[in-house]
């Protein structure tokens, strides 16, 4: 059997979209996966006719790839990381590799590379961004670990990323957990970006009135101008068309609960600059907003008690939008800097 050029474990979505980006740009690729019905449908469908060879043992997927072995696991964080390493330990020879591409905790990452290092095996920590489409299409690369390590994996990585005028969007972050480091700020950074357009649409919607039609155009044109544009100003301005499928004369943006989940990279980078005594006051405020959120019970209790204000805004409202607008940008700004400093 042809040895393959790159390993993937882990096929949920972004597993199955970067094994698609990298067969696209030229290796071939062998994946495995715990459940075989998830590889099944996989090789059935988007991977049909494609240079991806599947694998339904562990020890079969190691024996598909050609040395030294590159490995990208797309695993849930935490546990499972540390499962799949020590499933693969006694299986890999000195010099292969793995790579974590999951939202590690960066000193999950340390913990990890130390590990590995007396064993001779070769650990980089990824983060990846750019969501599923990302992945599949070019996403934003964020590798840590030893720079030889790195400089191995460098002319596939390049590939795969997103590309801008000055090139492919990845370099070589530092030693340890450095990637999964920035990619968590990057994470801490996006949970400030987030409120503040929650807090900018409660303005626009609650205060100035505006309807999700005239909400849309709004946000449309924001996402036009060179301060704003961004993907989550773009999707943002797509939800409010979105109708509802139940409510069908409403809009799906009005029936979705006020109550926001989180995967803890926001929590973990305030707890870093705490310990840091790095202030980021607009992120700390989107992590306990979220955290807020989800008490529902007492925020309604709340509000029976203590309704806020009530007048009806009778200003100018392009005048306000503007000055929403202008309010946004200052402090998305400032959510950056925060960031910025922190790393």
């Amino acid at each position: 059997m042809t040895e393959q050029n790159f390993g993937v474990i882990g096929l949920a979505v972004m597993g199955e979209n970067l094994v698609l980006n990298i067969e696209r740009n030229g290796f071939s690729v062998a994946v495995y996966n715990r459940t075989p019905t998830r590889t099944q449908e996989f090789m059935a469908d988007r991977a049909q006719g494609k240079n991806i060879v599947p694998t339904y043992s562990i020890e079969d997927f190691v024996k598909a790839l050609e040395r030294p072995r590159k490995i990208l696991v797309m695993v849930k964080a935490g546990k499972p990381v540390d499962l799949v390493i020590d499933q693969l330990k006694p299986l890999l020879e000195p010099g292969d590799m793995i790579i974590d591409g999951g939202n590690s905790l960066y000193e999950d990452t340390d913990r990890r590379v130390a590990d590995l290092e007396s064993t001779d095996l070769r650990f980089i920590g990824m983060g990846v961004s750019g969501g599923e489409e990302g992945a599949l299409n070019g996403p934003s690369l964020m590798p840590g670990g030893t720079k030889e390590a790195y400089q191995e994996i460098e002319p596939i990585v390049t590939k795969i990323a997103a590309q801008v005028d000055d090139g492919p969007c990845v370099t070589y972050i530092g030693p340890k957990g450095a990637g999964h480091y920035v990619k968590m700020v990057h994470n801490g950074i996006e949970y400030g970006d987030m409120q503040l357009i929650a807090e900018a649409y409660d303005l626009l919607k609650n205060v100035a009135g505006l309807s999700n039609e005239q909400l849309h155009e709004v946000f449309a044109e924001w996402n036009a101008t060179d301060e704003l544009n961004s993907f989550l100003i773009e999707i943002t301005a797509n939800i409010f068309k979105k109708k509802d499928d139940i409510n069908t004369d409403g809009f799906l943006v009005d029936y979705i609960l006020d109550a926001a989940g989180q995967k803890g990279t926001g929590r973990w980078t305030v707890v870093n600059s705490l310990e840091l005594g790095v202030p980021i006051p607009t992120i700390a405020a989107a992590v306990n907003a979220r955290i807020m959120s989800s008490f529902k019970d007492e925020r309604v209790a709340a509000s029976r008690v203590l309704s806020g204000p009530q007048g009806k805004f009778d200003g100018d409202v392009k005048s306000f939008v503007n000055q929403v607008r202008d309010a946004l940008y200052c402090s998305k700004m400032c959510s950056y800097a925060q960031g910025m400093a922190l790393m």
